[in-house]
C-alpha cells in the first residue's frame, strides 16, 4: 500500500514507537517547548492523531532558563504490563529520568529521577521481566552506550553499570535502543551526529551486555550519500513489529530545499518497512534509503493527510496542537468562547529576548507551501505589539504585528536575524475594526500580508528569505524548526475566531 512520508511533518524528531494490540503510540522530543513529549496514536502507521503530552505540568518539565534546543531530549515510549512508561533526559534540569501510567491519553507519574549522565535512555523488558535501561555515557573513561537493571517506576538502578558498545565507527553514538528476536540481543544506534552525515547502524550479541558485533550491511539506514533524494540526515530509528508480523522503522530525517544543504521545517518523522536478510540483519526501506511516496505492508490502508487546519476560538480547551515557548504564564492565554475570542496578556518581554518565556502560542509549520492567516479585533488591543511570526527561536523570527506608539495604530514588519533586529515597514491605520494578517510561504521565502476592514484585498508589506530561519544558519546548534506563531507584548492582544493554516495537498498517486 502507498502511503507518503514523512508521516508527522513539521518539527518532530527523535521518534519513538511501541504497540499495543492494533494500536500504536509515537513519542517526540521537544526541547524548549511546553508541554513536553507529544503521545500521538494511529491504527495504520500513517496517520497520526495526536492525543496528550507525558509532561503537561510544571512538576515534570521545568524549562526556565532553557537554551535554545536545550529542555527535553530523544525520548522513548514503551509498554510492559499494563503499564505506558517514557523515558527522556531534561538537560536543563537534572538529567534522565522516567514517568509512566496506566491510562495513556490520562495524567503521567512525576519524574523518576536516575543517577545516570548521558542522553536518549531507553528501556528493554527480556524474557524473565528484568527491565534494562541504556543510554549514552561514559563508563571508567570510555564514552559509549552504557547499560544496566533498573526499576522503571523508582529510577533506582538495580546492578553494575556495563559499557556495551563503542558504536560502529560514526562519531556521536547515540539514540540506542535493544530488542530481542530469534535469540538475538539487537543493538540499534545512531551515528554521524544529527546532520548530514546521519545514520543508523545496528550490532547484535547473545548476551544482553554482550560482547556485541556490527552488522556487514551497516549502515541499515542512510542518506550521506544520496544527496540528489529531499530527504536527507536520517537516522535515530526506533523499530515496531505490527499485529500482522512486518516490522517497521520510525526515524528522523529533513527535507531540504534547494542547491544549498538548507532545511526550515526542522526534523521530521519518517516511516520505512524493514526487511530482514537469511542471516537475520535488517534493512530500513530500499538498500538503507527511503523516499517521499513509499510502498509497504500496513497494518490497515492510509487515508491522504491534509494538514490544513482551522483553529477555532469557540470551544475550549484549544487545540492540544498549540504550545508555549518555555514554561507558560498560564493566565496570560485567555479563551473567550461565547465572543470567540483568544485573548493574550503580554508582558515587557518580548519574543527576542533569550532563554525567556514570552507570551506566544506556536503551531508548527507543516509544509513548505502554506498560508497562515489571523484576525485581530483592533479596538480591544492595548499591547505594544501583537500579531503573527515566523518563529524559530528569538534570534531567528519574521513578525507581523499591531503596533501601538503614542495613540497610533499601525500595522509593523519586523525582521530577527542572529543578534541584529529591526522594523521594516510601519503602516498606520484605524484604531478599530478588524485586522487580518498573513503569512505566505513557499521554497524561497516567507511574504507578510495585511488587510482591514476598508480594504477588498490583501497588501503585501514584508519578504524574508527562507534561509533566515534554516537550522544550517544559526549562531550556535540547534535542533528545533520554523514554527508558525500568535504573539503579544507589552499589554492586551485580543485575537477573533480563529487561526487558519493552509497547506498545498501531495496527491499520492
Amino acid at each position: 500500500m502507498l502511503y507518503r512520508n514523512p508521516i508527522i511533518p513539521g518539527y518532530s524528531p527523535d521518534p519513538s514507537i511501541c504497540r499495543v494490540g492494533e494500536d500504536f503510540y509515537l513519542v517526540n522530543s521537544t526541547f524548549e517547548f511546553f508541554p513536553g513529549v507529544p503521545i500521538y496514536h494511529s491504527k495504520n502507521l500513517v496517520n497520526w492523531e495526536l492525543i496528550q503530552y507525558c509532561l503537561s505540568r510544571p512538576s515534570q518539565l521545568y524549562l526556565e532558563g532553557c537554551r535554545n534546543s536545550g529542555g527535553i531530549y530523544a525520548p522513548t515510549i514503551r509498554y510492559y504490563n499494563g503499564i505506558f512508561y517514557m523515558i527522556t533526559t531534561n538537560v536543563t534540569d537534572k538529567g534522565n529520568f522516567v514517568v509512566h501510567t496506566d491510562c495513556i491519553d490520562g495524567e503521567w507519574s512525576e519524574p523518576a529521577w536516575i543517577d545516570q549522565g548521558g542522553i536518549d535512555p531507553s528501556l528493554f523488558w527480556d524474557d524473565d521481566g528484568i527491565c534494562y535501561y541504556c543510554s549514552t555515557g561514559v563508563l571508567n573513561g570510555t564514552r559509549g552506550i552504557v547499560a544496566f537493571e533498573i526499576n522503571p517506576i523508582t529510577g533506582e538502578i538495580l546492578s553494575k553499570k556495563h559499557l556495551i558498545s563503542e558504536g560502529c565507527g560514526g562519531q556521536c553514538a547515540e539514540g540506542p535502543h535493544i530488542f530481542k528476536r530469534n535469540g538475538w540481543y539487537y543493538l540499534i544506534l545512531a551515528e554521524g551526529g544529527t546532520e548530514y552525515g546521519h545514520r543508523e547502524t545496528i550490532q547484535r550479541a547473545k548476551e544482553i551486555y554482550g560482547p556485541y558485533q556490527p552488522a556487514p550491511n551497516n549502515p541499515i539506514l542512510t542518506h550521506m550519500e544520496y544527496k540528489k533524494s529531499e530527504i536527507q540526515a536520517t537516522g535515530h530509528a526506533d523499530f515496531v513489529e505490527d499485529q500482522n508480523g512486518n516490522t517497521w522503522a520510525v526515524f528522523l530525517g529533513i527535507r531540504k530545499f534547494g542547491h544549498p544543504l538548507l532545511h526550515n521545517l526542522g526534523r521530521e518523522t519518517f516511516l520505512a518497512p524493514v526487511t530482514w536478510d537469511l542471516d537475520g540483519w535488517p534493512m530500513i526501506g530500499k538498500n538503507g534509503r527511503v523516499e517521499l511516496t513509499m510502498d509497504g505492508p500496513l497494518p490497515y490502508k492510509a487515508e491522504l493527510v491534509d494538514h490544513s487546519r482551522w483553529f477555532d476560538f469557540k470551544v475550549a480547551p484549544l487545540s492540544k496542537e498549540w504550545f508555549y515557548t518555555r514554561n507558560p504564564i498560564k493566565e496570560h492565554y485567555q479563551l473567550d468562547t461565547k465572543n470567540q475570542e483568544l485573548i493574550l496578556i503580554g508582558t515587557k518581554v518580548t519574543i527576542q529576548e533569550e532563554k525567556a518565556s514570552p507570551t506566544i502560542l506556536n503551531l508548527r509549520q507543516p509544509d513548505f507551501d502554506t498560508i497562515s492567516t489571523a484576525r485581530i479585533r483592533v479596538e480591544k488591543c492595548t499591547a505594544r505589539r501583537c500579531g503573527i511570526s515566523a518563529y524559530y527561536n528569538n534570534n531567528y523570527h519574521y513578525d507581523l504585528y499591531l503596533g501601538i506608539e503614542n495613540g497610533t495604530y499601525y500595522v509593523g514588519f519586523y525582521k530577527h536575524i542572529h543578534d541584529f533586529g529591526m522594523e521594516i515597514e510601519r503602516i498606520p491605520i484605524a484604531a478599530t475594526g478588524i485586522l487580518q494578517l498573513q503569512i505566505r510561504t513557499n521554497r524561497e521565502g516567507y511574504w507578510f500580508f495585511y488587510k482591514t476592514e476598508e480594504e477588498t484585498e490583501f497588501t503585501r508589506i514584508g519578504f524574508g528569505h527562507i534561509a533566515g530561519l534554516c537550522t544550517e544558519g544559526t549562531m550556535s546548534m540547534t535542533f528545533t524548526g520554523t514554527l508558525l506563531s500568535l504573539f503579544c507584548e507589552d499589554g492586551v492582544g485580543v485575537f477573533d475566531k480563529g487561526f487558519d493554516r493552509k497547506v498545498a495537498v501531495c496527491d499520492i498517486n
